[in-house]
């Protein structure tokens, strides 16, 4: 509710009206995603991972094929179908969870093994995350490769094997992110967000006068300015600063505390969990949710280099909010089994 009142508010120079009625469209269809992952049953779902795995990887192949991938500044991430366009990369979170999900579910035995324990799991998250660097996606690479470490780590996988290929990884990427022209310049304009206020750190700095305008109290729901042109994805990646001018601080701050309650709520709960499949699906759930919002708060904020990434539930965006639906759905299953478990049958003599 709060993202589609900001959403109105924020899209004001925009045609607030059409963006609030696809956002509404997108809302009741997640909502739908979001019972079905709530009821469908896991065991199911585990035997069709594998499926749902290669689906999403042919959708990020099919985001690279010229005709088929749409390309939006610069960047070839969606798939068009007609008005509609898709976002597989969102989808492939789904897909990375479920499948090393099923995966160190049936090999609970091997995790203390090389081969089956650390380099086939190793594959299933190379394989996401480069094509997704190759649309080029830095920010949702990093965050797959991160979710997929510590889903890695929860199932068991040594951090004797994990430590040192997390270094090379994130050297790799540091290397990567330096010789492309766009994001090293945004790396640049994070360590000094005033001396490029005019430049490649514009949007930032709106950001964070908008920030700074709200105060503690905000001035006023539909009264702020950063929106009208002067926050250009002010509905999208940069709505958080639009809720702290018109909203305040407290707004805020009560949004990071919905959040952060989400992700202690659930990780205590969640520590009960039983079974490998269900466990590692709730965690992964959790934290794609979880850290993509502390990231989009960072950048907003100046914490963080500028990434292009939505604020779950608020942030304008269909495939994201459907991905998001879907893992609150799966959380929520998870919680219910755990709080039901199915009776057991006793035996006769």
């Amino acid at each position: 509710m709060v993202g589609l009142v900001m959403l109105f508010s924020a899209g004001a120079v925009r045609g607030a009206q059409d963006l609030l009625f696809k956002q509404i469209v997108w809302v009741l269809i997640s909502f739908s995603a979001c019972w079905y992952a709530s009821v469908v049953n896991l065991d199911w779902l585990k035997n069709r991972s594998v499926l749902i795995f290669a689906i999403c990887i042919v959708g990020l192949l099919l985001t690279l094929i010229p005709g088929v991938g749409v390309k939006v500044n610069g960047a070839q991430r969606w798939i068009g179908l007609g008005s509609l366009r898709i976002q597989p990369s969102e989808f492939a979170k789904i897909g990375m969870v479920l499948m090393l999900a099923k995966y160190f579910a049936d090999e609970q035995r091997e995790i203390g093994r090389l081969v089956k324990g650390f380099v086939i799991p190793s594959l299933f998250i190379s394989g996401i995350c480069g094509l997704i660097l190759l649309q080029p996606d830095f920010g949702t690479c990093f965050l797959c490769g991160t979710v997929g470490a510590i889903l890695m780590f929860q199932a068991g996988v040594g951090l004797k094997w994990l430590l040192p290929v997390a270094g090379l990884a994130v050297s790799a990427f540091s290397v990567l992110v330096y010789f492309d022209p766009v994001r090293i310049r945004r790396v640049t304009s994070f360590l000094d967000v005033e001396a490029n206020s005019n430049d490649s750190a514009y949007q930032l700095w709106q950001g964070m006068l908008a920030f700074g305008v709200g105060g503690a109290e905000g001035v006023g729901l539909g009264m702020g300015r950063q929106q009208m042109y002067f926050l250009p994805e002010s509905h999208t990646d940069f709505i958080f600063p639009v809720i702290g001018e018109e909203l305040g601080l407290f707004a805020t701050v009560s949004i990071l505390i919905v959040f952060m309650f989400m992700f202690f709520s659930v990780g205590i709960k969640i520590r009960h969990v039983s079974r490998m499949n269900e466990y590692l699906l709730a965690m992964g759930s959790l934290l794609f949710v979880v850290l993509q919002a502390i990231i989009n708060m960072g950048v907003v904020t100046g914490c963080l280099p500028t990434k292009g990434m939505s604020l779950p539930f608020i942030s304008y965006g269909g495939s994201n909010l459907v991905v998001t639906f879907i893992f609150v759905g799966l959380v929520i299953n998870v919680m219910r089994r755990k709080e039901s478990p199915s009776p057991i049958q006793a035996r006769e003599l």
